[in-house]
């Protein structure tokens, strides 16, 4: 998935009311960008970063720019834009390049299902058990090599899991899909002590069937791809 605009580098001044950023671009001029990330971004909202920013001409949106990396000191990069993995994935499934998902040949976005939820990806094939895909944007390392999710407490997330535990009772197969966006990390674990109730219930879900996939991404300037599996802890 290429962004549909070359970024251009910036120095976070501030992010704040979680959905706004306000940076300095090279010239030294200072712009307000939209932070597509609800969440707590922890470690990834420091003043004085180097990040990326997407510009735009859309007349309809307030905001010219939005804030899609983060560069680390060591030249890793980070991708902040929860609306990424979702576009980097479907691209991959449509492809067949996800291994363990590939024998599915139709993707189908944001289908209903549950309590007035939305799943992620339904995928389907003649033959095979219907397959329920629900995505997470991993971003969060506290320690060198390791991501982890959540990095905020998601009573959102955990009802998904509840969920995807009666989609498996009803036959079907579900997946819950960890998508690493760090290019710094190689092992994957949750972060129960930052969500207890969340690890309570991925320990219940996979207990009942739900599988789990941890994978990484290739990360640029010019775009995100879905990269193989990461070791799971």
């Amino acid at each position: 998935m290429n962004f549909a605009q070359p970024l251009i580098p910036a120095t976070l001044i501030r992010r704040y009311k979680r959905f706004l950023a306000d940076c300095r671009l090279v010239d030294g001029q200072e712009i307000t960008a939209h932070c597509a990330n609800p969440g707590s971004m922890m470690g990834l909202a420091d003043p004085g970063m180097k990040v990326w920013l997407e510009p735009n001409d859309d007349p309809k949106k307030k905001l010219k720019y939005g804030w899609r990396l983060v560069e680390h000191a060591d030249g890793h990069f980070t991708g902040v834009d929860t609306s990424v993995p979702n576009r980097a994935l479907r691209a991959a499934l449509e492809a067949g390049e996800v291994a363990e998902l590939a024998a599915y040949k139709t993707v189908r976005p944001e289908v209903k299902y549950g309590a007035n939820s939305r799943i992620d990806f339904l995928l389907q094939q003649d033959g095979l058990p219907d397959c329920y895909v629900e995505v997470k944007s991993v971003t969060l390392s506290r320690q060198p090599g390791l991501a982890e999710f959540p990095d905020s407490v998601t009573a959102r997330g955990t009802k998904h899991l509840g969920e995807l535990a009666n989609i498996v009772e009803q036959g079907h197969r579900a997946v819950m899909l960890y998508l690493v966006q760090r290019t710094d990390c190689e092992r994957f674990q949750l972060a129960a002590d930052i969500d207890p109730a969340y690890a309570d219930a991925f320990a219940s879900a996979y207990a009942a069937g739900v599988e789990k996939l941890v994978l990484g991404t290739r990360i640029t300037p010019q775009g995100v791809e879905v990269a193989g599996p990461l070791s799971r802890e």
